[in-house]
């Protein structure tokens, strides 16, 4: 398990099992990743997946805007940053597991690419 917010509310470990599976933006019944073996991500609940996860985005999107505009009023109460607290760190959850999702999903640069990167160029760039 590994902790958020200094060891309160302990997260189990998303595990991906490799072999090009899919973590899904969503757990199982009994609360443990699932995950997708796509045949090329176009499939049906790959693109619902895909529509999950661009929500999650857009949600974090907005719940950090309210709580940025809440954080720069001094006269904010107790009750709305707790309220706002809980909100971003829900919507925070949802962004890593999207980024652990898609990191998981890139391919590893091949030797040019990472020849190109340490000569101080661009990075290598991933591509799906």
């Amino acid at each position: 398990m590994r902790s958020i917010g200094g060891g309160r509310t302990p997260r189990p470990e998303v595990r991906n099992p490799g072999h090009g599976l899919r973590l899904l933006p969503w757990n199982s019944p009994d609360d443990k990743p699932c995950f997708l073996s796509p045949s090329d991500g176009q499939g049906r609940l790959s693109r619902y997946a895909d529509t999950v996860e661009a929500a999650q985005m857009n949600i974090g999107a907005d719940v950090l805007a309210d709580a940025e505009k809440l954080l720069s009023n001094p006269e904010a109460c107790r009750h709305d940053l707790r309220i706002a607290l809980h909100q971003t760190a829900k919507s925070l959850g949802d962004v890593l597991r999207v980024a652990e999702s898609r990191g998981a999903r890139l391919r590893e640069p091949n030797e040019d690419e990472w020849r190109l990167g340490a000569k101080g160029n661009e990075p290598p760039r991933p591509t799906s």
